[in-house]
């Protein structure tokens, strides 16, 4: 098998960008995968098998997605260029499993779009039981919120093996105490395993992006996930106990839980949790910040970010 259909090369690129006469986008953060070797690493490291089924989001010109459709039940490919959708339309048309969807793929940085959702479940109904992967040169500026918001779902993706900016890839697989270890990190972690693939510098892309990428793979792990009581209340609490970056935990909580506790009953919870008064969030690992989030949840239950 090829490794894309057709191979996308710098050369190819251009010819194909020329001959519609357009340019990437950076407001669309188009970069486009040009190393072979990578693009086949990122596809492997998916481990895809006939029954999956495959969320691409940036579909670009429609190489990978064709690459994938070959090896999986359904593809649902998402491009909110439309001049991209339009040129990977071509690529695509005969292919009979691929779902191609121009819109942007998030409502807004908390929600997915409708309409994304929507082709989701279809695809699921249509390929059940395949499991969801999700599989993608993601555009930097919604790797973020995609990823998160992905996570929020009932049912998330199995897998989700995607090309993303370096720091944010170390910021996913950060440990405690370290200075990229953050709400994302808890989130993430809390329900996924994780690793970084490969490291790539911007010369593996056209046109190059100022920073390097990594190929990162996180795998849903359902035992992780049936830790948490509340996925909502865990993410919103997550967000409020980074809000001020490197503040005290018992600053956290204070401004968290303002008009609910003061300073001595936040000192009481600090100790009865065994946490010193000067423990900062980035110092607590999954467990013990579960374990936190659990003891406010119990006297709080109706508790919700402020603002």
């Amino acid at each position: 098998m090829t490794t894309s259909s057709p191979r996308q090369t710098v050369s190819y690129l251009m010819r194909r960008f020329g001959e519609v006469g357009i340019q990437p986008q950076t407001r669309y953060g188009q970069n486009f995968l040009i190393d072979i070797n990578l693009i086949d690493l990122l596809v492997q490291s998916a481990n895809l098998r006939p029954t999956d089924i495959v969320l691409e989001v940036g579909t670009g010109t429609g190489s990978l997605t064709a690459n994938l459709a070959a090896r999986v039940a359904g593809v649902l490919t998402v491009e909110i260029d439309p001049h991209l959708f339009a040129l990977a339309s071509e690529t695509l048309i005969d292919l009979p499993n691929v779902t191609m969807l121009q819109v942007d793929a998030l409502k807004n940085k908390n929600r997915l779009h409708p309409e994304l959702l929507a082709a989701l479940e279809e695809l699921r109904t249509r390929y059940s039981p395949g499991p969801l992967k999700l599989v993608a040169n993601l555009p930097y500026n919604i790797a973020t919120p995609l990823i998160s918001n992905l996570l929020d779902l009932p049912v998330p993706p199995e897998s989700m093996t995607v090309t993303i900016q370096k720091e944010l890839a170390e910021r996913i697989a950060a440990r405690p105490r370290t200075k990229d270890y953050s709400a994302l990190s808890f989130w993430i972690q809390s329900q996924c395993d994780v690793e970084i693939k490969r490291i790539m510098a911007p010369t593996v892309f056209w046109p190059r992006p100022k920073v390097e990428s990594a190929i990162i793979q996180i795998t849903f792990n359902p035992e992780l996930r049936s830790r948490i009581c509340d996925l909502s209340y865990w993410h919103a609490f997550l967000r409020a106990m980074f809000f001020h970056r490197r503040k005290f935990l018992r600053s956290e909580l204070l401004s968290a839980f303002k008009g609910r506790l003061s300073k001595p009953e936040v000192d009481a919870i600090l100790v009865e949790m065994g946490f010193a008064p000067e423990t900062r969030a980035e110092e607590l690992d999954v467990a013990a910040m579960l374990r936190l989030c659990d003891r406010m949840r119990s006297q709080f239950p109706d508790w919700k970010l402020p603002g």
